[in-house]
């Protein structure tokens, strides 16, 4: 589309908005009919530690919401001079799991509890015995309980529970629903139904320790809807809280919200069985659409859904690349006082390239960028830890290489059993997040690491947000098409995209780097126990 027929499009709403709230930003995104970004804005944002709870505050929410709309809207009007004031149709994604919780005014009850804690070890471990399905720490259903356990005294007045994309959709078109994929990480889901599972349901009603309380689970969750479905329109009031001008207009359609993995899943088109995706950031996680169940439960091994419904096998890990940004925001401090000025992007390229230099097993040099505990590795508090030997190989290309190869060990870890124990195979294993903007050597660490081809499209860097946009595009009109079609036919129809293959000295590199990974664990966990935060 040219300048005059973008133009057109906004001023009669076709158009699509997505937005996604992760670790460390909220972006919006919107693009025409013909899935082409037109307009972005972004809001940075961390969780704080606060009381022992990794959380964000609510208020900050709306504010990372309204600032990246009113970026997007203004760069509409600057690029197209046309005012937004009419979006055909708008999706919600986040951050997965955690944990809101709200009473019956609407009022919440206690600080959102992010996925990035380790504080319901006690319940997600009984509910995993109790209904012979893996239930993580991060989910919805893990955080009730564990508040039930602990006796908090909130829980008696709990009348609703959701995510964090299931909360800004409610308050934005006032349904009370969520996505499949998200609601896979608030309760098991029953793929033959599409819904909770009515088995573990009852078995959760039926533990003593629930039975007291007035609310029936069934009740207090969202409900469940796939993709292609309509959420509700957006309300007056919901038009309000997304654009603060008052120049956008009510009635758009309102997608399923997803969680950040679903819409990795669409950014990827590995929606299909046999395929999959990584996606990498503050956290990381990998999913692989299964043929068939696993043999085995797995506690490091999730069960979730695709935004349309099929099971997915997903290693999430807590820390990524967190520690490789410290890294960088040091090197580029020091930069500074030099008097060189870079960009992000040529800072990460210059020391991405500088990691061509290195030695294959990083010259002996571990790192644990552990930001937060990291529940692949049963490490309870998070202390990044560089560690080096007096003869190891110390020096700058080794330093950025181990940066890259801790980013992804805890996901190797993971991975490791889908291949050994389950023997899970994959077509196609699609990279994105922001590593991958920098071409060529994340991208190749990661082949490495998991000695499997590597695929990163040209669209790497647009990740969640533009996911989102599609998904809110196939709920307004998908044209009866399923949801893998419609990605196939419409969206990837000739995608971008470059594929590297497992180099066998880098391979070998990466496992002996790994086996000291392993052994020096320990270390690790006793900083978390020696060092207070």
């Amino acid at each position: 589309m040219n300048l005059v027929e973008i133009s057109k499009a906004i001023e009669q709403g076709q158009v699509s908005l997505g937005i996604e709230l992760v670790s460390t930003n909220i972006k919006a995104v919107l693009v025409t009919e013909d899935f082409k970004t037109i307009a972005s804005g972004n809001y940075n944002w961390e969780n704080k530690y606060e009381n022992n709870i990794w959380t964000y505050p609510i208020e900050q929410v709306w504010e990372g919401i309204q600032t990246s709309y009113s970026q997007m809207a203004a760069s509409v009007q600057s690029k197209y001079h046309q005012p937004l004031k009419k979006i055909g149709s708008i999706g919600i994604s986040a951050v997965m799991h955690g944990y809101l919780a709200f009473d019956k005014s609407d009022k919440l009850l206690v600080p959102f509890r992010t996925w990035r804690n380790n504080i319901t070890a006690e319940s997600a471990a009984e509910l995993t015995k109790v209904f012979d399905f893996n239930i993580p720490q991060r989910w919805c259903v893990a955080h009730l309980y564990q508040a039930i356990l602990n006796n908090e005294d909130h829980v008696k007045n709990v009348d609703f529970i959701t995510t964090l994309a299931g909360y800004v959709t409610w308050k934005l078109s006032g349904a009370k629903v969520i996505g499949i994929g998200d609601a896979s990480g608030a309760f098991p889901i029953d793929e033959k139904t599409g819904d909770y599972s009515e088995e573990m349901l009852n078995k959760f009603s039926e533990l003593d320790n629930v039975k007291k309380y007035p609310w029936n689970i069934k009740d207090i969750l969202p409900k469940v809807e796939k993709a292609g479905e309509v959420a509700g329109n957006l309300t007056a009031e919901g038009a309000k809280l997304l654009d603060n001008t008052g120049n956008l207009e009510a009635g758009s359609v309102m997608a399923p919200p997803e969680g950040d993995a679903g819409t990795g899943m669409v950014g990827t088109n590995s929606v299909r069985k046999r395929t999959g995706n990584i996606s990498v950031g503050t956290s990381a996680f990998s999913m692989v659409v299964l043929e068939k169940p696993l043999k085995s439960v797995h506690r490091d091994i999730d069960i979730v859904m695709t935004p349309d419904g099929s099971p997915v096998a997903m290693v999430h890990v807590n820390n990524c690349s967190s520690d490789i940004n410290a890294w960088a925001s040091l090197f580029s401090e020091f930069a500074t006082r030099l008097g060189v000025n870079l960009t992000a992007d040529k800072l990460y390229e210059a020391l991405f390239l500088e990691a061509t230099k290195s030695d294959p097993d990083a010259g002996g040099l571990v790192n644990y960028s552990y930001q937060s505990g990291e529940n692949i590795t049963d490490i309870k508090a998070g202390r990044p830890l560089f560690v080096r030997t007096p003869n190891s190989k110390f020096n700058l290309p080794n330093f950025v290489l181990t940066q890259l190869y801790a980013a992804f060990a805890p996901l190797k870890i993971g991975m490791d059993i889908l291949s050994n124990e389950e023997n899970i195979k994959t077509d196609v294993m699609i990279a994105q997040g922001g590593l991958f903007k920098t071409q060529v050597m994340a991208q190749q660490v990661l082949s490495n690491a998991l000695d499997l081809p590597i695929t990163v499209m040209g669209n790497a860097g647009e990740g969640g947000p533009w996911g989102m946009a599609v998904l809110a595009l196939y709920a307004k009109d998908n044209n009866g098409q399923a949801l893998d079609d419609y990605l196939d036919h419409n969206v990837f129809s000739d995608p971008e995209s470059m594929t590297l293959s497992p180099e066998p000295e880098g391979v070998k590199g990466y496992q002996e780097f790994t086996k000291k990974y392993v052994a020096g664990l320990p270390v690790e966990e006793a900083a978390g126990s020696a060092i207070e935060d």
